[in-house]
């Protein structure tokens, strides 16, 4: 069996990168951040959907990223991401993010995601929500 595997592409702008020209660090998560969005919205689902109906909104709780090497401006990239666990209340994802035209691994990241509702309280995820989540595993043996 092999997982879902979504990925999206991103243009590197000027208000990406630092004085050098070299992506601002923590720009990565920014990227990390759409390209989950678009996930979900592959699946046919929105957050602020989520969010009217059901009173779940994902906040980050951890985030480890090995950055490898530097994209730089103009760059287009390749953000990959994979769902690897899925439980009551939280989601992780595994995210790459590459450079498109050379295939060249920059930045690995593994993120977890607490759902909560508008308070801050933890909140177990809907049925048909987690449902979706396990169709779209990508098993952890399978990974590169």
């Amino acid at each position: 069996m092999t997982g879902f595997i979504h990925s999206m592409n991103i243009r590197v702008y000027y208000e990406d990168t630092d004085h050098g020209g070299v992506v601002y660090y923590a720009n990565y998560l920014k990227f990390m951040e759409r390209a989950r969005t678009e996930f979900l919205r592959s699946g046919g689902i929105e957050q602020d959907r989520i969010e009217r109906e059901h009173d779940l909104l994902f906040a980050v709780t951890e985030a480890h990223l090995h950055y490898r090497k530097p994209a730089r401006f103009n760059d287009l990239l390749r953000v990959e991401s994979r769902l690897i666990r899925c439980s009551g209340a939280q989601v992780h994802f595994d995210q790459r993010i590459f450079h498109e035209q050379r295939n060249t691994l920059l930045v690995e990241g593994r993120i977890r995601l607490a759902a909560i509702n508008r308070e801050g309280r933890i909140q177990r995820i809907p049925d048909a929500l987690r449902d979706f989540f396990r169709r779209h595993l990508y098993p952890l043996k399978e990974l590169p």
